[in-house]
């Protein structure tokens, strides 16, 4: 698996399916993972299950690893596997870690360790996926054509069905009637400083909310590269760096994140109220070390409009969502909030 030859024809082949392991014929460092969110019919359970591989030259930080996030109680636990128990399929979202096993339409989980017993057997229907075409193979657009990107980021499902059981230390829950999403990253690290949120839960079915804004090495400087997908009602709306949609403003406070952007045609009004967060693993090139805040009990004020007038195109409060708040957000601050000119 990691000796794998990458030519031109394969990392085409990735570049063009996002949701696919990139991994195979990657030098060291690397990782790659995939982020599984499910919330219950009742929004009174939810999870984020993240399996994924930390690729490394000092083999005793190479390793596969299948994180479990309770994102009512907090609790968080990082299970580590040798990475030879790491298998994946080289044309599908198809991942097996361990017992444990990761698709497009299903999640199987078999823990059992000293630090928590978890077991479940999850289907997900109705998936709607992230466009790719050869111009904007997904939402990182044409810089995922780039190949010295620090970081890249993929959407699999925006919004899905969710059914099934899942049980956590002796703890029952049914799934069956929730929604789930599912993105992923791969890389060399995660970034320097970065905002991330997301939700699936407004008061219109099967609407979403993805953005994230970061610090975006490139060619020895950097950018705040930032990435915005509303799905409502069939239509994607997107707000992006490489759209030429711009920061307005960028507003961070112990309790709250206020992100408004606009393009030539939208402006897109975001009010996150942050939650108590756990310290989660993730990826710098190193090692997997704790330093991804995350929690599942944020609220999402959106107002997306047109700058014509009329109705709003969504406004609305998402809930059950994720939000992070990482790293260096102070350069992020400064970069999109000085005076232009």
């Amino acid at each position: 698996m990691y000796t794998q030859r990458l030519t031109m024809p394969n990392f085409i082949q990735r570049v063009l399916n996002p949701n696919w392991y990139h991994g195979a014929g990657m030098r060291p460092p690397f990782f790659e993972g995939w982020y599984y969110k499910m919330v219950s019919a009742d929004r009174g359970e939810r999870y984020a299950i993240i399996p994924g591989i930390f690729l490394s030259n000092d083999p005793t930080r190479q390793h596969a690893f299948v994180q479990v996030f309770d994102g009512v109680s907090g609790r968080a636990t990082y299970h580590r596997y040798s990475a030879d128990q790491f298998r994946a399929a080289p044309d599908a979202l198809d991942v097996w870690i361990g017992d444990n096993h990761f698709t497009l339409d299903s999640l199987t989980l078999n823990i059992q360790d000293e630090l928590r017993s978890v077991r479940a057997n999850l289907t997900f229907v109705g998936q709607v996926p992230y466009p790719v075409s050869a111009f904007s193979p997904g939402i990182m657009g044409p810089f995922a054509w780039l190949p010295f990107m620090e970081c890249y980021h993929g959407i699999v499902s925006l919004d899905h069905g969710v059914g099934g059981l899942f049980e956590d230390d002796g703890k029952s829950v049914n799934f069956n009637g929730g929604r789930g999403y599912i993105e992923k990253d791969w890389g060399k690290s995660f970034p320097a400083g970065w905002v991330w949120m997301q939700s699936n839960h407004f008061s219109t079915l099967g609407s979403c909310l993805t953005a994230s804004i970061a610090v975006t090495p490139m060619l020895g400087g950097w950018f705040p590269g930032f990435i915005v997908g509303v799905w409502h009602e069939g239509t994607l709306h997107r707000l992006t760096t490489y759209t030429g949609a711009q920061v307005e403003k960028l507003e961070i406070t112990d309790d709250h994140v206020l992100w408004v952007t606009r393009d030539r045609s939208k402006r897109l009004e975001i009010f996150a109220t942050r939650a108590d967060t756990s310290i989660l693993p993730g990826p710098d090139r190193i090692d997997m070390e704790k330093r991804v805040p995350e929690t599942l009990k944020a609220n999402i004020q959106v107002c997306l409009t047109r700058l014509s007038g009329g109705k709003p195109i969504l406004d609305s409060t998402g809930e059950c969502a994720g939000l992070e708040v990482a790293g260096g957000v102070d350069r992020l601050l400064k970069a999109v909030n000085a005076p232009q000119g």
